[in-house]
């Protein structure tokens, strides 16, 4: 059976095309944290790969984990206060984008899990197809690029639904199902 590791290892490859495709039209860098603030659903399989690389972090860095342990309590317990009825969908119903996510680190304005980072995070910036999901280009990037150039730097990751795959053997060996957000499940974490 197929794993989560060779998932990102396909769609790390067909980003790294969209790079190459989107050449000077993209913006993204480190230190470009737009599509970090805000919050936004990531599967359970994404929940616990975060949480496996929190753990990874703790051995190897365990200042810069307990910094990210402590920004995602921190978020997980504001929205919970904020929102404590049907907390999630509230939250992911947001406008309001001042949430940092808990992995990205303030003062750098990179991502501390950025090797374990969620498939939405992956998959934002360039054009790209994702099974049958058109998903968001960055709105800082193809300032001025006319659509037939935009369209010319897409790429298609397979669409079999192999993470769909994954997601249900996932809860059929742990139970866990639904969407979460990056608080959360960090925060779960602790």
């Amino acid at each position: 059976m197929r794993n989560d590791q060779e998932l990102i290892q396909i769609v790390d490859a067909a980003m790294a095309e969209a790079v190459r495709k989107s050449g000077s039209w993209l913006l993204c860098r480190a230190g470009c944290h737009e599509c970090c603030l805000g919050a936004f659903p990531i599967t359970p399989l994404d929940a616990q790969r975060l949480r496996s690389g929190l753990a990874e972090l703790e051995r190897s860095d365990p200042r810069r984990a307990g910094r990210v342990r402590m920004r995602a309590q921190a978020s997980a317990e504001r929205l919970r206060r904020e929102y404590p009825a049907e907390a999630l969908h509230a939250i992911l119903d947001l406008e309001d984008e001042d949430e940092a996510c808990p992995a990205l680190d303030p003062d750098s304005g990179t991502c501390d899990l950025y090797s374990v980072r969620p498939i939405t995070c992956r998959t934002f910036g360039p054009p790209v197809r994702f099974a049958s999901d058109s998903l968001a280009v960055c709105e800082l990037c193809f300032r001025g690029a006319p659509d037939a150039e935009i369209a010319a730097c897409e790429v298609v990751i397979p669409p079999d639904d192999w993470e769909g795959q994954l997601l249900e053997e996932l809860e059929a060996t742990t139970g866990a199902c639904g969407e979460t957000i990056v608080a959360f499940a960090l925060a779960a974490a602790s």
